[in-house]
C-alpha cells in the first residue's frame, strides 16, 4: 500500500494570482539563492488593485489604463480579467505577437505607440498617451507602476517569505526597471538588518543610474525615464550588463540549474553569481523576475540571435570598476553607489 503525505502547508488557492504571485526560493550554490518568480509583476499588479479598491478609488467596472510593454501588462490583465475591470494597455513594439495575443485573450485593449522623439523616448511617448486617455476617461484609474508607492510596498510578502525560508540575507541582487522589487525588498528587509547590501542591475542605454539614453537590446530592465519608485539612496552597488552577457547567463541558469527564465533573470544571476563567489561567507539572494516561455523565439532561438548579431558569451574577466556612470565601458561594469542620491553621484560635492 502506498501512503501519500501531504504537507501541512498545502492549500487550495482562491485564484491563479494567489497561487503564482510569490516566488520559489531555490538554493543555487552554497551561499546563493534564487527567488524565482513565474511572473513577478503579477504581485504589484494585484496589490495596487487591492489598495485602490480598499481606498474606494477603484469601483466595480472602472476602466483601467496603464503603460507597459512587458510583464506588468500581463499581470494586470490577469487581475483585471478575474475582477471584471476593462483594461487598456499602452505599449510599444516590445509587445511581441505572443504577448499581444495573451493580453487580448484576457480582454485587454492594446495600443501600440511609436517614439516621437520627445524627452523620455518611447516610455515618455507611452506615458503621454496614457495621460491623453485618462483625460478622455476621467472616471478611469491609472495604476502608475513607475511612481505608485504601492508597487514597492507589494514586496513585503516576498521579504517575509525570504526571512522565513532563508533567514538573514547579506546581499540582495536584482534588476531595476520601475524600482519596485529591489527597492521594496530592501525597505522590508533592512529594518531587521540595516547592513543589507543592495545591488541594482541595469544595462547600457538606460538613464536610471546615469548612463546615456540609447537603444537597449536587453529589455525588461533599465529605463529612458527616472521612475519615482527608484530610490537611488537605497543602492550600495550598481552593475551595467550587456545583452550578450545576460543572454549567456540566462542559458547557463537553465543548463546548470534547470531554471527556464527570462533575460532579466539571467542578468541578475550573472551579477549575483559573481558577488557570491567573491563573498563566500555571505548569503546572497538573486531576484529572478519571470520564466522563459515568452523568450523562446528570441533569447532561446539561435536563428534570432544570429539575425540580431548577438553571440551570447560569458565575461570571464568580471565587471570593470568605475568611479562615475559616464566612465562605464560598453561591457559589464560596476560602480559603488554607496547609498548616495542620484545628483551626488553625477556631480560629486554638489550638495555640500
Amino acid at each position: 500500500m502506498t501512503t501519500t503525505v501531504v504537507a501541512s502547508a498545502a492549500k487550495v488557492h482562491s485564484s491563479v494570482v494567489e497561487a503564482t504571485e510569490l516566488p520559489r526560493i531555490i538554493r543555487l550554490t552554497d551561499n546563493l539563492y534564487g527567488a524565482a518568480f513565474s511572473l513577478m509583476k503579477l504581485l504589484p499588479a494585484r496589490y495596487i488593485i487591492d489598495q485602490a479598491e480598499a481606498a474606494g478609488t477603484l469601483l466595480p467596472g472602472t476602466p483601467i489604463i496603464e503603460t507597459s510593454s512587458g510583464t506588468f501588462a500581463l499581470g494586470l490583465a490577469m487581475v483585471c480579467r478575474l475582477r471584471g475591470y476593462p483594461l487598456t494597455i499602452v505599449g510599444d513594439a516590445a509587445i511581441d505577437r505572443e504577448l499581444y495575443t495573451r493580453l487580448t485573450m484576457l480582454g485587454a485593449t492594446v495600443e501600440i505607440v511609436e517614439d516621437t522623439g520627445q524627452p523620455g523616448g518611447i516610455q515618455g511617448a507611452r506615458l503621454a498617451r496614457v495621460e491623453e486617455l485618462r483625460l478622455l476617461r476621467p472616471d478611469s484609474f491609472v495604476p502608475g507602476q513607475y511612481d505608485n508607492p504601492d508597487n514597492p510596498a507589494a514586496y513585503g510578502s516576498v521579504a517575509e517569505l525570504i526571512g522565513n525560508t532563508i533567514g538573514s540575507v547579506d546581499c540582495l541582487v536584482g534588476p531595476v526597471g520601475s524600482g519596485g522589487s529591489t527597492g521594496g525588498l530592501a525597505a522590508a528587509l533592512r529594518p531587521a538588518d540595516p547592513t543589507l547590501h543592495l545591488v541594482g542591475v541595469d544595462t547600457h542605454g538606460s538613464i536610471i543610474f546615469g548612463t546615456p539614453d540609447g537603444p537597449r537590446m536587453l529589455r525588461g530592465l533599465g529605463s529612458s525615464i527616472h521612475p519615482g519608485n527608484v530610490r537611488h539612496s537605497a543602492y550600495d552597488e550598481v552593475h551595467w550588463v550587456t545583452a550578450p552577457e545576460a543572454f549567456h547567463a540566462t542559458h547557463e541558469l537553465f543548463r546548470t540549474h534547470g531554471l527556464f527564465m527570462g533575460p532579466t533573470s539571467g542578468a541578475s544571476f550573472q551579477v549575483a553569481s559573481w558577488w557570491a563567489r567573491r563573498n563566500p561567507d555571505s548569503t546572497v539572494v538573486a531576484v529572478l523576475p519571470d520564466e522563459g516561455y515568452r523568450y523562446q523565439s528570441t533569447v532561446y532561438n539561435e536563428a534570432w540571435l544570429r539575425e540580431q548579431g548577438i553571440t551570447p558569451a560569458a565575461n570571464t574577466a568580471g565587471p570593470a570598476l568605475v568611479d562615475h556612470p559616464l566612465d562605464a565601458p560598453a561591457t559589464w561594469s560596476r560602480l559603488m553607489w554607496a547609498r548616495r542620491r542620484f545628483d551626488d553621484v553625477m556631480v560629486p560635492g554638489a550638495s555640500a
